[in-house]
């Protein structure tokens, strides 16, 4: 899994066993790098189609020397599939369109074992957003937890009642922070250092908060190009650095309390993962919104902050070879629940 914030390629190796529940082990895992990659994944989107189709190649080809780089140093024999998310390019559910690059077809003439890829696809064929995708892990892996909110480069969140679960993206998160730590010269905020040091401007917060999407009915998911409206918006506030990191990561634990929105009066707790819960300023600013509507804060062990992701796509591949659907329609908004991929052997 590659997310959008482009920090690394994250790998895993997972155990999957089912009894009356589901249960998981991370039996290994690694970050691969990706430094040389970040701009021309940056500007991928501006490709003409000829030159996109090649870059999924290569970029297949990547994450399959990767992969097989990480099966040989953990002496790995028994795998039954390797699920691969790819790097999103674009993705535009109102037009039925997603693009997830890595070709799965790459992989699997480095690894030799079958390839589950283009996870998205199969539920927008069906009127879905295919997004959010991780839910299906949220259910089955975090059943414990009610909410389960991750903080990548877009934040998302997984709600679940009785018997059923929704999830929607929040807001874009990492991938507005990073920016403005770029700027610092960083690569991200490291514990939210900057951000706390600054101040909240209530001008720029309002304006934020306005934004259209943020009242929208789930389900829904975002492109990644809402982060550049986002940014146009905070460019026009002549402020520090500081203060813009201070109002947004306060922005985005606003968000989720409003997506939240809930009027039950027992405790519940959620559930951060993602690089954002490292950042220690803005888990705290989170825990001071969601309080209010009665919810603890939990960030698991750093195993599972920095593999969830990779984990449930883990999963996903699981069920698919199980012949189970891995993609939620109460989530997506499909016209039924789906059994989502493109395997290759």
């Amino acid at each position: 899994m590659s997310g959008s914030s482009l920090d690394g390629l994250d790998i895993v190796y997972c155990k999957f066993t089912k009894t009356e529940n589901w249960s998981f082990e991370i039996l290994s895992e690694t970050i691969a790098n990706m430094s040389c990659w970040e701009t021309r994944l940056q500007n991928a989107r501006n490709l003409e189609a000829e030159k996109l189709e090649l870059l999924d190649e290569a970029f297949g080809g990547f994450v399959g020397a990767e992969i097989q780089a990480f099966i040989s140093k953990n002496e790995i024999t028994k795998l039954d599939i390797v699920a691969s998310h790819g790097h999103t390019i674009y993705h535009f559910p109102e037009k039925r369109v997603t693009k997830q690059i890595g070709l799965g077809s790459k992989i699997f003439e480095q690894v030799k074992v079958p390839v589950l890829t283009n996870l998205r696809q199969k539920d927008m064929d069906k009127g879905g957003q295919g997004a959010p995708i991780v839910p299906i892990g949220d259910l089955f892996l975090f059943a414990d937890f009610k909410y389960c909110l991750n903080i990548g480069g877009i934040a998302n969140i997984s709600i679940k009642a009785k018997d059923s679960i929704v999830a929607f993206d929040i807001c874009s998160a990492n991938q507005v922070l990073n920016y403005f730590a770029f700027l610092k010269g960083k690569k991200y905020d490291d514990g939210g250092k900057f951000a706390r040091s600054g101040k909240l401007n209530q001008v720029l917060f309002e304006e934020l908060n306005t934004l259209s999407f943020y009242e929208k009915a789930y389900p829904k998911s975002l492109d990644n190009a809402f982060t550049n409206d986002v940014l146009a918006i905070i460019k026009k506030h002549d402020l520090s650095i500081e203060d813009k990191l201070n109002t947004y990561c306060q922005h985005i634990a606003f968000e989720i309390a409003h997506a939240i929105n809930t009027k039950e009066l027992s405790q519940e707790q959620i559930l951060i993962t993602g690089g954002g819960a490292f950042n220690v300023f803005l888990v705290e600013c989170i825990s001071n919104y969601v309080k209010k509507l009665n919810i603890e804060v939990v960030i698991p062990n750093a195993e599972i902050v920095n593999n969830k992701e990779a984990l449930v796509m883990a999963f996903m591949g699981v069920l698919y070879l199980r012949n189970e659907n891995n993609c939620l329609a109460s989530v997506t908004g499909a016209s039924s629940d789906t059994k989502s991929g493109e395997y290759i052997d």
